[in-house]
């Protein structure tokens, strides 16, 4: 998705804050969870208020913010 912004604290453990995602030129607070590094870039979770969780994606390469789909929950076969 082109077009976000993330406003957020980079603390020295290379871990990061997530405040705000602005989305179509409005900023929201947001909630936060677990985050994870791999060969993509640093993932956090997050949640906008009454919604399901979302996962923001810093890619390695380009440094830009990214949101993800949101992935299915695992269905019981």
């Amino acid at each position: 998705m082109n077009g976000i912004g993330v406003n957020c604290t980079f603390k020295a453990d290379g871990s990061v804050q997530v405040w705000r995602v602005q989305m179509n030129g409005r900023w929201q607070a947001v909630e936060q969870g677990r985050q994870w590094l791999d060969q993509n870039g640093r993932h956090v979770l997050i949640m906008f208020p009454g919604e399901r969780v979302h996962e923001l994606l810093l890619s390695r390469h380009s440094l830009a913010w990214e949101l993800l789909p949101p992935q299915g929950r695992p269905q019981i076969v």
